[in-house]
């Protein structure tokens, strides 16, 4: 393992600064273009959190044999893959757009 800080806590610190020190100092048609600097940030660690859950699997292969009709209903691995599918788009979710998921 690297030294403290990583890269995570920079990332922290730097949407701490943005959010916290810069927008407040920042003309008001500046603020969006800080407020979408920090949402990227935001962005950006929970790719990186949600990177440890990832299954590795080669997803072009697997899209592959679903358009082929390898994982159709009643096929042996559907409820597995269907499964994955549903992880996999929360897990996107969770990510690019985390207010959806509470809203559910």
């Amino acid at each position: 393992m690297l030294e403290k800080p990583d890269g995570t806590d920079l990332l922290v610190t730097a949407r701490q600064v943005v959010l916290n020190e810069l927008l407040p100092a920042l003309p008001p048609e500046k603020a969006f273009a800080a407020r979408m600097v920090a949402s990227a940030i935001a962005i950006a660690l929970r790719e990186q959190e949600a990177s440890a859950f990832v299954p590795e699997m080669d997803l072009a292969s697997l899209a592959r044999e679903i358009r082929a009709g390898e994982h159709d209903p009643g096929t042996p691995r559907h409820p597995e893959v269907a499964m994955l599918l549903r992880q996999y788009a929360r897990l996107r979710a969770a990510v690019s757009a985390p207010r959806v998921l509470r809203q559910g």
